[in-house]
């Protein structure tokens, strides 16, 4: 990837910001419970299992939520918090009781008012965790997200071109990546398949946020090096643990099976054991001609990867600017293999010239 290309990637705060932020904050992992009083919204969750039909249409069946919801669950997306489009009976909860108007721009609580897929730590599926953990990280500090990030994390490591959507800055405007000549003001439509980021109020911890390519890597080499600019080396260490319950671990597996483990899998091209750490995928052991054992990575959303080997002292950030015509996302997933792919054939080759020396 040129180092002179700026990347419009949504969900790069997934790849060690938030939690970092977060453990800044407060100081706690997985023992930490989100209450009433820092957000009641998200405590006041039911969990819906299903719809029952009457002769008028259709109800859904709730259930009382059983247990607390932690850091940790909203970290590895277990705590039962889904995105909509990816849970059929969420799905049919918000176009019955809560159909969004294209037009409007919503907060984090105004957009996920809909109820839990599935109860705290008893499955697992992709959700805006991050996003709820970052509105805790706003109330904790009473500051916006950008500003907490902009100190604990963007400073610490010599940032100057980041700033959450929208983009205020003149100079970062006028840098802002064409993603595509249908999105001349920059919503980021090649990356979330529409304006996700125009309907949004205030800063989300899982999109929305414009950076470079360079600036991000310089996070996945702090962790990857474990300097201590950012967190503890026993958080960073922490963070490259499986933190999945055996529940969530089997719905995990469940799901890298089935027709979204292309989308979601470390290596596509691999079936090797996968769990959860805190912000990431992490494999359970060593994947052929790729990942080390203990690699922290995200491979989702169409145009991204990340990943963080420190078995191979290796990180690397991949970016494709997809085009929106039909079909035109097909070639992403071969991409983001041929970048990994290379990556680790290099390695492979400077690894063996350094055996002669």
């Amino acid at each position: 990837m040129s180092q002179e290309i700026d990347a419009c990637c949504n969900k790069v705060i997934q790849a060690g910001l938030i939690h970092g932020a977060i453990f800044c904050a407060i100081n706690a992992a997985g023992d930490f419970t989100y209450s009433r009083a820092l957000a009641p919204e998200l405590a006041g969750k039911e969990v819906i299992t299903g719809h029952s039909k009457f002769a008028d249409g259709q109800k859904p069946i709730m259930e009382l939520r059983r247990g607390p919801i932690t850091l940790e669950m909203l970290l590895t997306h277990s705590s039962g918090v889904v995105f909509d489009v990816l849970n059929e009976h969420i799905g049919r909860w918000r176009r019955t009781f809560a159909p969004q108007d294209p037009n409007s721009q919503l907060t984090v609580e105004e957009t996920y008012t809909y109820p839990l897929g599935f109860q705290p730590e008893q499955g697992w599926m992709w959700g805006p965790g991050m996003d709820w953990a970052g509105r805790i990280v706003e109330k904790l500090t009473s500051r916006t997200l950008g500003d907490f990030v902009q100190e604990r994390i963007f400073t610490p490591l010599g940032f100057k071109d980041a700033e959450f959507y929208p983009v205020r800055r003149q100079d970062l405007q006028q840098r802002q990546v064409d993603c595509h000549p249908e999105d001349p003001e920059g919503y980021g439509k090649a990356a979330l398949g529409g304006e996700g980021n125009k309907g949004t109020k205030g800063d989300f911890g899982s999109q929305g946020l414009f950076m470079t390519a360079p600036d991000f890597v310089k996070v996945l080499r702090s962790l990857l090096v474990n300097d201590e600019k950012l967190l503890k080396r026993a958080t960073v260490d922490d963070m490259f643990k499986n933190h999945l319950n055996t529940k969530s671990a089997s719905e995990l597996d469940r799901t890298l099976a089935g027709p979204l483990g292309g989308f979601f899998r470390p290596d596509p091209e691999s079936e090797s054991r996968t769990g959860h750490g805190l912000g990431g995928l992490v494999t359970l052991e060593d994947i052929e001609n790729g990942y080390g054992a203990g690699t922290l990575a995200w491979p989702g959303g169409m145009p991204v990867l990340w990943f963080i080997d420190r078995k191979n002292d290796l990180c690397g950030f991949g970016s494709v600017q997809a085009t929106l015509g039909p079909g035109g996302t097909s070639r992403v997933p071969s991409l983001k293999i041929a970048f990994r792919k290379g990556v680790y054939a290099e390695y492979a080759t400077w690894k063996k010239s350094k055996e002669w020396v």
